[in-house]
């Protein structure tokens, strides 16, 4: 389960997508193994916000390249320039980004975790 082999390309080429369930959010994947784990750019557009807390099975690190979210239940806002690494089930939002933003994301699964090949 690994993610493939990719030269340098520009992130140009990849398209914006969509995210399911949040009509202010887009994505760009970078790279992505079997199971849906991704490198991605996300971008939340302005005035998004998301429902509900989130958390995970994966780990997820994520540097904010522009602008800023809040955390609602955090109730704090980062902006960009800082850093994340959250491990499997830390919870994290609901989000609202007033004026937009950008993350970079790596998702990777648990290393403390066997993962059967099937």
């Amino acid at each position: 389960m690994s993610k493939p082999a990719i030269e340098f390309r520009a992130s140009d080429d990849v398209p914006w997508t969509p995210v399911a369930g949040n009509a202010t959010q887009r994505e760009k994947i970078l790279a992505q193994d079997e199971t849906g784990l991704a490198t991605r750019l996300l971008l939340f557009e302005p005035g998004c916000e998301t429902v509900g807390v989130v958390r995970h099975d994966f780990w997820e690190e994520v540097w904010i390249l522009e602008g800023a979210i809040t955390d609602l239940s955090l109730g704090q806002t980062f902006s960009a320039g800082m850093y994340a690494c959250r491990p499997p089930g830390m919870p994290h939002g609901p989000w609202v980004s007033p004026e937009g933003c950008m993350t970079f994301e790596v998702r990777y699964a648990d290393p403390t975790v066997r993962q059967e090949v099937t």
